[in-house]
């Protein structure tokens, strides 16, 4: 599968890139291309449309009900509603915790009963139970941030490209989940918002060294950094997790795709098109 950063700030959209947003491609068996998007923060709904037109997407995924992970579902229904052209497929299924509908009716000013329901199919993630999407089985795990029902979303790809493993951390901290949706994946595209010394605050989010530290319990193939504000130094984040993981450490970039293979053959951390990722060759 093809993993595309469309935005990878932390916390809110920052000058060089929106806040969280991951688009997957991938063909299956049958060599239909599939397009899921995984968590829409803030201004990641302009910066999407570089990629790809929105009709193609064949579903959204959220890992957690705070705006820099989800808020840009509200733009995506307006998009989807109000097109004068019509909008030209179905209804976009979107996986998510409990209550995303409420959430995103509010923050439009409208009730929940239809709400986004007509443009939106709106599924709940049970914890630990996986959802197939074309060649994409997603699995939820459930980790330790302030919020309720946080996820990480482990994502087992196998299709046309071969199989490959992505985990993705969304907002936590340590926790057992968070080793167990990463178990062997071939990249664990993990959060890493805070860094050692601020110790008062626990319980919300990673460390580039305890994002180090899952990623070696985890034993994955490759890690790549995400969800930097703009106030931290990436390059101290992959310096603390570099301390306690000894395989390679990539930093995700916006608007940069990488290719996401297993074993030997497994190139994330090399980007494919766009603008090259933290590591080459």
């Amino acid at each position: 599968m093809n993993l595309t950063v469309i935005g990878c700030t932390g916390s809110f959209a920052g000058p060089d890139s929106p806040a969280s947003s991951y688009l997957l491609t991938g063909t299956d068996h049958d060599g239909r291309v599939w397009h899921v998007l995984m968590d829409m923060g803030n201004g990641s709904l302009g910066s999407l449309q570089r990629h790809i037109d929105l009709h193609e997407l064949d579903a959204v995924i959220i890992s957690h009900l705070h705006p820099d992970h989800c808020v840009d579902l509200a733009g995506l229904h307006v998009a989807v509603k109000w097109d004068p052209r019509g909008w030209p497929g179905d209804r976009i299924p979107v996986w998510a915790p409990k209550g995303t509908h409420e959430y995103l009716a509010a923050a439009q000013a409208m009730e929940a009963d239809p709400g986004m329901s007509t443009e939106f199919i709106f599924n709940e993630w049970q914890d630990e139970v996986q959802v197939q999407i074309g060649p994409f089985r997603v699995t939820p795990y459930r980790v330790n941030h302030p919020v309720e029902d946080p996820y990480a979303l482990r994502v087992e790809y196998d299709g046309g490209q071969g199989r490959s493993v992505l985990t993705y951390s969304g907002d936590t901290d340590s926790c057992e989940g968070l080793v167990r949706a990463a178990r062997d994946a071939d990249l664990f595209l993990c959060e890493a918002a805070y860094q050692e010394g601020r110790d008062e605050y626990r319980d919300v989010h990673l460390t580039g060294l305890r994002a180090g530290q899952a990623a070696q319990e985890a034993e994955v193939d490759e890690l790549m950094l995400t969800h930097i504000p703009v106030w931290n130094s990436p390059t101290k984040a992959v310096i603390e997790a570099a301390s306690a993981y000894d395989g390679p450490i990539a930093l995700a970039q916006p608007a940069t795709t990488f290719r996401i293979v297993a074993d030997s053959e497994r190139l994330a951390g090399r980007a494919v098109n766009g603008r090259v990722g933290a590591r080459e060759g």
